[in-house]
């Protein structure tokens, strides 16, 4: 496996990217496009894990506030790549990058069928169950 990260919003690695959650958000949870592509694009860094072929299997994306805190967004893995544990490294590559720029927060809201696997990662709940993109979400982080 082999994780790379762009902010290059005309990159392959960004494309992969944006194939990834199309597929995942968009085809299989019913995410409008307009709304999976966000005005925040230009200013994510963009993950994407590849498979020993080379094949890219899974994406997340972390978006710089301000304080010290940074937000992750966008997970999504492909369905013939899940519960292998590729979304644990995937995050843990994330806070690995958001602790070397010099944050000390991630923030994310989860969708709430994923709170235990944040859990799981040190994430706690700090805010309340609300909606986004038509599906239940709750407000989390993890302090480093």
């Amino acid at each position: 496996m082999k994780i790379v990260h762009t902010k290059d919003t005309l990159s392959d690695i960004y494309l992969d990217a944006v194939r990834i959650r199309n597929q995942v958000f968009v085809v299989e949870q019913g995410v409008s496009r307009t709304r999976e592509i966000d005005r925040d694009e230009a200013q994510c860094i963009h993950f994407v894990l590849y498979s020993e072929k080379k094949q890219p299997c899974g994406t997340v994306r972390l978006l710089p506030l301000e304080n010290g805190k940074i937000k992750l967004q966008r997970m999504a893995i492909l369905p013939k790549y899940r519960h292998q544990g590729l979304g644990k490294i995937l995050v843990a590559e994330a806070e690995v990058f958001a602790k070397q720029q010099g944050y000390n927060t991630v923030l994310l809201g989860a969708q709430t069928t994923a709170k235990t696997f944040y859990e799981k990662l040190g994430f706690g709940v700090c805010g309340d169950i609300f909606e986004e993109a038509g599906l239940p979400h709750i407000s989390m982080k993890k302090e480093f």
